[in-house]
């Protein structure tokens, strides 16, 4: 077998779900023969590649950056996972949907709740993101392939996964596979 160009990806969420797969724990050591880790946080590449064969997706789309790499992925991609709550539902990260749109949220946040504090709205662009007026799926900005929800997926529903995708199986669908919470 070839190895297998394995990415993972963390837009709008909490980076549990990266912790979830490092408590796949000796089993990873089992697993790095198979894959080449070719982007990921736990990594240093700057710039997705072409060519990726597995790309699991944690977190949600809640900004102007997190758009455009799902898109760039999903264009280099073969197959992209929705890893966790976040990226299947929005989860958390979608818990300020029912504020209103972005700067509203931003304005009572840095506004109207610290007031006479000297806070002002974030403004800078290279620092930080626009904001998307809602949070996002990832399956509402990219066709997605597979789904691992959990908040975050237990390590074994993870290595389950990953497993059938290193062996080009369909995922398994069985119900402890794909429980929510």
């Amino acid at each position: 077998m070839d190895r297998v160009r394995l990415a993972t990806v963390w837009l709008g969420g909490c980076s549990g779900c990266h912790m979830s797969f490092l408590d796949m724990d000796e089993w990873l050591i089992d697993l790095a023969p198979h894959i080449d880790l070719v982007y990921s946080p736990l990594a240093d590449a700057k710039e997705y590649p072409d060519g990726v064969d597995v790309a699991l997706v944690e977190g949600a789309v809640a900004n102007e950056e997190n758009r455009h790499m799902a898109k760039v992925l999903r264009k280099r991609s073969k197959v992209v996972v929705s890893f966790g709550d976040c990226a299947v539902n929005g989860n958390v990260t979608a818990m300020r949907n029912p504020l209103g749109k972005s700067l509203e949220v931003l304005r009572t946040s840095y506004l109207l709740e610290s007031a006479g504090t000297g806070l002002k709205l974030p403004d800078d662009r290279e620092i930080v993101p626009v904001l998307l007026d809602k949070v996002l799926p990832l399956h509402a900005v990219v066709p997605v392939d597979h789904y691992l929800p959990g908040c975050p997926p237990p390590a074994a529903r993870i290595r389950a996964i990953v497993e059938d995708l290193l062996a080009a199986r369909t995922p398994s669908r069985a119900a402890e596979l794909i429980r929510f919470g």
